[in-house]
């Protein structure tokens, strides 16, 4: 008994110290942007031990026994990219809007796991998701946690909020029969003690973070695209309830008016920002606000709005005006020194495809540089992450992509993402 105990003894110890040295991965990279600094490093190695990095040498250092070794010796080596506006419940066609009459919540969380991983695939281990109905999005950010399926990490904002016929409202656009009167609930406020509740509803339901529409929008089934939906007790109301509960909060708004109301009330980031003007820009740079520009959307509903009956006539004309206009706004926003943070709006155009956002601002005078470390640091600085996300660094969790060849002399290359690596495991290569 003894012996056996003794030989099953080694042959653990054997198996754990195995297991120990398989942990480790040497990345050999040949050029490595760490988004801490604002120029490359060449010929560098990345430790990493489980799910953290534990160093980052000069030179191509020789692996430990039994240690992995990954060869990127011909590829740019980044951090994981993060984009801050995602939507993996939906993806827009022209069936898109009677899609929530034939479809069962089952249908959209199963379309959302094939999203997901394609969006990690694509190189982007980190997005916001700002948005959905029936949870969609916390129950795949268990599911990705848990192992169950592959996709980047979520923070979720479970339903947006809304005033009643505003953007976010689930029933615009129905028969009058089938409008009912959502409330906090169903993510629809009217006055701050309903503010309040929305946001505590959101807790309740496992968002982290709250999503309000704080103007018209393009896409919903309604008139206006940037008129200002709610005052400004409401938006205080849910900011500092939103504090109280630990959520940061990112407000959609295409009209100056609607941004400069939650600019003022203190919110963290203001999405897509269209008719965004000095005024506004230079209150952004007091408050600290980011701005997470969606060129991408912009571009997609500027396309589809020439296409004959895609949209609904409601929406078509807005989709036409506002859609050109972001690309211009966020140029003028860059210039002016406004903190900027990479999103997408991915659902509204293809998911995979958010690589693209690189190839707009790039083209509209942010260099590629500052475009990258948009979807990197700067992404982390907006989650409240920096510590643990969002660059090469001893001590940070194990997120890190390639490219072949320079991105900072060709961006189209990063739509050529040949290695992910999301919290020390590898999903591509």
């Amino acid at each position: 008994m003894k012996t056996s105990l003794s030989v099953l003894t080694l042959a653990c110890l054997t198996a754990f110290s195995l297991a120990d040295a398989a942990a480790t991965t040497y990345i050999h990279a040949g050029r490595l942007i760490t988004a801490e600094h604002t120029q490359p490093l060449t010929e560098h190695t990345i430790i990493v031990d489980g799910n953290k990095i534990v160093g980052v040498e000069r030179g191509y250092q020789t692996p430990t026994a039994g240690a992995t070794l990954i060869d990127l010796r011909q590829h740019t080596v980044m951090p994981g990219l993060m984009d801050m506006h995602t939507h993996f419940s939906t993806q827009m066609s022209a069936t898109s809007y009677g899609e929530g009459q034939r479809l069962n919540e089952a249908d959209f969380a199963l379309r959302g796991a094939v999203f997901a991983e394609r969006t990690l695939l694509s190189g982007f281990t980190t997005v916001r998701e700002l948005g959905d109905s029936h949870q969609v999005s916390v129950a795949l950010r268990k599911a990705i946690a848990q192992g169950y399926v592959s996709g980047p990490r979520i923070f979720a904002a479970g339903k947006s909020l809304a005033t009643t016929g505003g953007h976010a409202d689930p029933t615009n656009g129905l028969a009058y029969l089938l409008q009912g009167d959502p409330g906090p609930k169903d993510g629809v406020i009217n006055g701050a003690d309903e503010a309040r509740k929305a946001v505590r509803q959101r807790y309740k339901e496992g968002a982290d973070l709250i999503k309000v529409t704080a103007t018209g929008g393009v896409l919903s089934v309604a008139k206006s695209g940037m008129n200002p939906q709610f005052t400004d007790e409401e938006l205080v109301a849910i900011v500092s309830t939103a504090r109280d509960y630990g959520f940061k909060v990112a407000v959609h708004a295409h009209g100056k008016e609607g941004m400069q109301r939650a600019i003022k009330a203190g919110v963290d980031s203001i999405e897509h920002g269209t008719f965004m003007d000095k005024e506004t820009m230079a209150l952004m740079k007091k408050h600290g606000t980011y701005y997470v520009p969606t060129i991408s959307a912009g571009k997609w509903v500027q396309q589809k709005a020439e296409i004959d009956g895609f949209f609904p006539d409601l929406v078509r004309p807005k989709a036409a005006t506002i859609g050109p206009l972001i690309q211009q706004t966020f140029s003028e926003a860059y210039k002016a020194g406004v903190k900027i943070a990479f999103g997408t709006d991915a659902g509204v155009g293809a998911h995979g495809d958010n690589w693209r956002e690189f190839v707009y601002m790039t083209e509209a005078g942010m260099p590629a540089m500052a475009a990258i470390q948009s979807a990197t640091i700067e992404g982390a600085r907006l989650l409240g992450m920096e510590q643990e996300l969002g660059s090469i660094k001893v001590g940070k969790l194990a997120d890190i992509i390639a490219v072949p060849g320079n991105p900072l002399q060709d961006i189209q290359l990063m739509g050529q993402v040949s290695f992910v690596m999301k919290d020390g495991q590898i999903y591509k290569q």
